[in-house]
């Protein structure tokens, strides 16, 4: 079965068990659904059940104008191969989405991820809450647009002046004759006096 066949297999599926807000066809590789959050878990069953068995990735976006976070799960078919992604999208002031523990049980890490870098909860995942990359982190999630990177660096690290300029500056360009040399003498090589090899 080609891969346009496999998309409109995978529509099929997909319309007969949510309604889908958007469709997008990425490529002929790749397609991305926007459903309601109370179809992802029934949706990612279905779509398991039905050869899509091994959860790619999940993480999420934050759309901060929208006050939404949108997480994305991305699905992969060995058989037919097509990569979907199912989005869902969820309020960014109390960001709640069920685990997919049950359907999934490698999302374990992804969750406590998704938690660590957004602040989304994931009840029934339950190690969510814990640690996973950001050792110590006592500050707003940093991938949450609001996060400001300079005002944590001020208060976490002390500030240095630097009395010396310390940057090796190359008034002549010296390096760009240099790498023009090594350029030449490459296609001397390769071509053994003007004729390619």
């Amino acid at each position: 079965m080609n891969s346009i066949n496999n998309i409109e297999y995978l529509n099929q599926i997909i319309n007969r068990t949510a309604s889908p807000l958007k469709f997008e066809e990425i490529d002929q590789f790749q397609v991305a659904y926007v459903v309601k959050k109370e179809d992802v878990h029934h949706l990612l069953s279905v779509l398991k059940s039905e050869g899509w068995k091994q959860l790619s990735y999940l993480s999420a976006i934050d759309w901060i104008d929208e006050n939404k976070f949108e997480v994305v799960y991305i699905l992969f078919n060995w058989e037919k191969p097509v990569y979907i992604q199912i989005r869902t999208k969820i309020d960014r002031e109390n960001p709640i989405m069920d685990s997919i523990l049950p359907i999934f049980p490698g999302a374990k890490y992804y969750e406590r991820e998704a938690h660590e870098f957004f602040g989304i909860k994931f009840p029934g995942n339950p190690d969510y809450e814990k640690q996973l990359i950001l050792e110590g982190w006592d500050d707003i999630p940093p991938l949450r647009k609001d996060f400001d990177p300079k005002s944590y660096s001020d208060r976490k690290f002390p500030k240095r002046d630097y009395p010396q300029d310390y940057s090796k500056k190359d008034p002549k360009n010296n390096r760009l004759e240099k790498r023009e040399a090594r350029k030449a003498r490459a296609t001397s090589l390769r071509t053994k006096g003007g004729v390619e090899r």
